[in-house]
């Protein structure tokens, strides 16, 4: 499973100057297709069959690059991939070779660079949140882990839950009496029940809460969660807790994270817009987020869908440009980057800053990034 280790590991990889190959295919769920992602996955490696005899590689080059097409054509033939995607990173001079599965399809490509392609890895870990779902009804709960896909139970809960009488008693006080009796069993649950989540959300890496159960009983019991919890609630849903499958509330939760997502991917955009608005620390499209990039000031990093831009970096010093065959800061030579975005993302994740990939249409979307900063820009060099 793709997590932030993985990607730290890959934007850390050393070539030596070796080229790297990224590719990346996804993966249909019916079994029957699979001899098409073979043709997909040799029509991609076609591409980059030519690079085997390019003169202006080193031999060392071209012969890593021979060996990483036969290592993929090899493990082709003897592989089934889960449905989703998988991403393969390859540098057989350094020793890279690298499979790892995505949970969601995304589009073929494949990159042959001096560095990992790793921003469709990003896009994907961003786009999933790891939640707490909580089925709960008077007297039972069900706690699930739900994380790109996989959705595990952690916990059950069973607690004594007492019936109304059919019979009224004396003036009603036998009725009165099993009432109150049951509405403090639904009480004493409820808060046994906000007390394991508490624990849970301290132990693990929660980012959202979300509930389920029948619509008059979930409002009841968000009212015993501690605020710490309630401002985590992403959403919720109705269902039957006694009927409910595993898949159907998989699928009702996985809604609410999507939309959580879409929601928060709008917020982001609105909040850096209007601080650029304001003069505020914000940086609005490619020139000034690789300048920002260069000199450490990205907080939040947005990105517009998959877009792709060429640009410049310089390996002495960091500096991240658009064009440029010098480095303004030093004067050293650049290099040339198909996509400096990725090096843009790769910068800010080392730099501590954080990534959200904006796949909903915003105002975004003809700049291709834009950034919330730690600190106002300093002047360019000339």
């Amino acid at each position: 499973m793709i997590t932030a280790d993985t990607i730290h590991s890959l934007s850390h990889f050393q070539p030596r100057g070796l080229p790297v190959c990224s590719l990346y295919v996804g993966i249909p769920a019916d079994p029957g297709s699979y001899p098409a992602v073979r043709t997909r996955v040799a029509s991609l490696l076609d591409e980059i069959r030519p690079l085997g005899e390019d003169e202006s590689l080193s031999r060392e080059g071209r012969l890593s690059v021979r060996e990483d097409i036969a290592r993929i054509e090899e493990i082709l033939g003897e592989k089934r991939w889960k449905p989703g995607a998988v991403a393969i990173f390859a540098c057989h001079g350094a020793s890279l070779f690298e499979e790892i599965a995505l949970p969601r399809p995304i589009r073929d490509r494949i990159v042959v660079d001096q560095t990992p392609w790793i921003r469709p890895l990003t896009a994907v870990l961003d786009e999933y949140h790891r939640s707490c779902v909580l089925i709960v009804d008077k007297k039972n709960a069900q706690v699930w882990d739900l994380y790109m896909n996989e959705m595990d139970e952690v916990d059950v809960v069973r607690d004594l839950a007492l019936r109304k009488p059919d019979y009224a008693g004396w003036y009603g006080l036998e009725e009165h009496r099993v009432s109150n009796k049951a509405e403090e069993l639904e009480k004493r649950h409820y808060r046994r029940v906000a007390q394991i989540l508490d624990q849970l959300f301290r132990r693990h890496d929660y980012e959202l809460l979300i509930l389920g159960g029948h619509h008059d009983e979930v409002p009841r019991f968000e009212g015993y969660l501690p605020k710490r919890l309630r401002d985590q609630v992403a959403g919720t849903f109705p269902i039957d807790p006694d009927h409910a499958t595993k898949a159907d509330i998989q699928r009702a939760a996985a809604e609410i994270v999507e939309r959580f997502e879409r929601d928060e991917e709008r917020r982001l955009v609105a909040e850096v817009f209007e601080a650029a608005a304001e003069r505020r620390a914000a940086a609005i499209g490619l020139s000034d987020c690789l300048w920002a990039a260069t000199v450490g000031a990205v907080a939040h990093l947005l990105v517009h869908d998959d877009a792709i831009a060429p640009g410049v970096v310089c390996d002495t010093d960091g500096w991240l440009g658009e064009t440029g065959d010098t480095c303004p800061v030093d004067g050293s030579p650049t290099r040339h980057a198909d996509d400096v975005i990725d090096e843009l993302v790769e910068r800010v994740i080392d730099e501590g800053g954080a990534i959200e990939h904006v796949e909903v249409e915003t105002q975004l979307a003809p700049h291709l990034v834009a950034a919330a900063l730690r600190f106002p820009l300093p002047p360019r060099p000339s």
